[in-house]
C-alpha cells in the first residue's frame, strides 16, 4: 500500500489571515484573460490566453504560446518568452526555454541557466533540480551544493503552512529512501520504501508493505504497522488497519475508532471521512457534525469545503449549508478568498466566497 503524503504541489495551498481576497482577480472574458477588482471593473485589459494569480507582486501570463510576467500596474516586466513558468517564491521563479529549466528574478535575469531537466521551486533557500534523471539541490546563486544522485527528492519544506518545518528533506536512492540536511549529510538512512515529508518533526516512512512514523533523528515512535497511513495534521493522522480507516495523536493513541472506508486530512477541525458509499465529516471526537450524504468530499480551507453531488462540485460551509451551489466539473480549495473551478466544457475561470463568476462567456 502506498503511503499517502500531506504535500500539495497543489503548491496550490498556504494559509492566509480573515480569508481576504486580493486586490486584483484573475477574470476571462471569453477566451482572453486579464484582472478585474473585487466588483468586477476591468483593472488590466483581457487581451493574455491565461493568467495565473499575483504573487509577490508578480502574475504569471501566457501570449501566443509564451509566458512572461506582468506587475499590478499590467505592465509587461519580463517578456513572454518562456515555454513554462513557475510563480515567484523566495523573489526567485522557475521557467523552461528549450525543454530545459534555470530561474529568473523579478528583474527578468537569468540568475541560474536553463539546463535542467526539471526543477522544484526554492524552499528554504534550496531548490531541487534533475539533470539526467537524477536529482540533487541548488542554492540561488546555482552552485550545486548537493551532488545530483538521488532517483528523487522531496523539497526541504513540503507541508501546506510552510511551518515548522524541519530542515530535512526526503530522498531515494537503489528504490530505498531516507533523509538528508541541507548540508548533504544523511540524518536518516535510505532504508525505507516509502516516506512522507518530514513535518513537525514527524514522517511517515513504509517499510515491507506496512507503516508507520518516524521522528528527525530516525527513531521509530508510532510501530510500523498499519496497511496505510495519511501524514499528521492539526495533532492527527489517519492510520488503516483490517481496511478501515481511524485517527490517532503523536504519540500513537488511538483516538477516533476504525469505521471509515476512506479518509482525508484534518483541517479546520474537521476531517472528510467516508462510510460506505458517501462522505461527511467529523471532529477531533469522532461525533458526526455534517451528515453522510455527499458522492466525494475535500478538506475545509478557509471555512469552505468542496463537495461532490450527482457528478458536480460546490462548497458547503461548516455548519453543512450549501453555499455555493453544485454545478461545476472540478473546483480547488478557497485560497485568499477565490477559488479556481472547471466547467463541464473544460472552460475554467475563479469565483469568490459569495459565488461570484470573475468570468464573461
Amino acid at each position: 500500500m502506498n503511503i499517502r503524503i500531506l504535500i500539495f504541489s497543489l503548491l496550490w495551498l498556504w494559509r492566509v489571515v480573515a480569508y481576504s481576497q486580493p486586490d486584483l482577480i484573475p477574470y476571462r472574458k471569453g477566451d482572453k484573460w486579464g484582472f478585474c477588482d473585487k466588483n468586477k471593473k476591468i483593472v488590466i485589459e483581457c487581451k493574455y490566453d491565461e493568467t495565473s494569480e499575483f504573487t509577490e507582486e508578480l502574475a504569471a501570463v501566457l501570449l501566443q504560446k509564451k509566458w512572461g510576467f506582468i506587475d499590478k500596474t499590467g505592465e509587461e516586466v519580463i517578456p513572454c518568452r518562456y515555454d513554462m513558468v513557475g510563480d515567484f517564491t523566495e523573489s526567485l521563479a522557475k521557467v523552461q526555454l528549450n525543454k530545459k529549466w534555470g530561474f529568473i528574478d523579478k528583474t527578468g535575469k537569468e540568475v541560474i541557466p536553463c539546463r535542467y531537466d526539471m526543477v522544484g521551486d526554492f524552499t528554504e533557500g534550496l531548490a531541487k533540480v534533475q539533470l539526467n534523471k537524477k536529482w540533487g539541490f541548488i542554492d540561488k546563486t546555482g552552485k550545486e551544493v548537493i551532488p545530483i544522485q538521488y532517483d528523487e527528492a522531496g523539497d526541504f519544506c513540503e507541508n501546506i503552512k510552510k511551518e515548522n518545518c524541519t530542515g530535512l528533506a526526503r530522498v531515494k536512492r537503489n528504490k530505498k529512501w531516507g533523509f538528508i540536511d541541507k548540508t548533504g549529510k544523511e540524518i536518516i538512512p535510505l532504508q525505507y520504501d516509502n516516506a512522507g515529508c518530514m513535518c513537525s518533526n514527524l514522517a511517515a516512512v513504509q517499510l515491507n508493505k506496512k507503516s508507520g512514523f518516524i521522528d528527525n533523528m530516525g527513531k521509530i515512535v508510532i510501530p510500523i504497522e498499519y496497511e496505510d497511513v495519511i501524514s499528521f495534521n492539526e495533532g492527527l493522522a489517519a492510520v488503516k488497519k483490517n481496511k478501515k480507516w481511524s485517527f490517532i495523536d503523536k504519540s500513537g493513541k488511538q483516538v477516533i475508532n476504525y469505521q471509515f472506508d476512506d479518509v482525508k486530512w484534518f483541517f479546520d477541525g474537521l476531517a472528510a471521512v467516508k462510510r460506505g458509499k458517501y462522505w461527511g465529516f467529523i471532529d477531533k471526537s469522532g461525533n458526526e457534525v455534517i451528515p453522510f450524504e455527499y458522492n466525494d468530499a475535500q478538506f475545509f480551507y478557509e471555512g469552505l469545503a468542496p463537495i461532490k453531488n450527482f457528478g458536480s462540485w460546490g462548497f458547503i460551509d461548516k455548519t453543512g449549508k450549501e453555499v455555493i451551489a453544485c454545478k461545476y466539473r472540478f473546483t480547488y480549495s478557497f485560497i485568499n478568498g477565490i477559488a479556481k473551478v472547471y466547467l463541464k466544457n473544460s472552460n475554467f475561470f475563479y469565483i469568490d466566497r459569495n459565488g461570484t463568476e470573475y468570468y464573461e462567456p
